[in-house]
């Protein structure tokens, strides 16, 4: 299965309820072949509306957080837990996380990432431990089955809380040192080959 297979099989997807008020699945973009990926809780009224990731109020903030530190948006991966906008913008629940779960899965396993971004509770807590905390998780980096995560405030807080802007800058200071150290091993890597 390809990315676009995979696209096809969320939006035929009706394994939980989310799917019947959203107007369309907010599958993803980026790069396919990603090194790094960021994952969110779900599309908000912006990106329902459009179809794609990141592009309300927050995703705005984000692509600047990005440029700042150095990256441009077309060389990584951007999607959600959730493909479908949860009524009211509110969290989803267990039952539909664990519905997109698989997608969610599908798309590192396709995509082959060696670092996530998971932004905010929601994505910590399914990618990492569902207890965890994202106040105390925040800005450690932990690593599973060759790849590296790293838990951070979601955008959205921050609009919400000036005070986290300091601590989401210093996260993505550390991404991008650690990415491009992994790049420049992966470099040195296929040079002496």
């Amino acid at each position: 299965m390809d990315l676009e297979a995979l696209r096809q099989k969320a939006v035929a997807c009706r394994g939980c309820s989310l799917r019947q008020r959203a107007r369309q699945v907010v599958f993803g973009e980026g790069n396919p072949r990603a090194g790094l990926m960021l994952v969110g809780e779900g599309p908000g009224a912006q990106e329902d509306e459009l179809g794609r990731p990141f592009v309300g109020p927050a995703g705005e903030l984000l692509d600047r957080i990005l440029v700042a530190a150095g990256f441009k948006r077309e060389e990584l991966y951007i999607t959600n837990v959730v493909k479908c906008r949860p009524p009211g913008n509110r969290q989803p629940d267990a039952s539909e996380i664990q519905a997109c779960r698989p997608i969610l899965e599908a798309q590192i396993k396709l995509i082959k990432p060696k670092i996530i971004v998971c932004l905010g509770a929601v994505a910590t807590r399914t990618l990492i431990a569902p207890g965890a905390s994202i106040t105390r998780l925040r800005g450690r980096w932990i690593a599973r089955d060759g790849i590296r995560y790293l838990p951070t405030f979601h955008p959205a807080a921050l609009l919400r809380d000036a005070a986290k802007k300091r601590p989401v800058w210093e996260d993505f200071k550390s991404l991008r040192d650690v990415y491009r150290a992994l790049q420049a091993e992966q470099l040195s890597l296929e040079f002496e080959q």
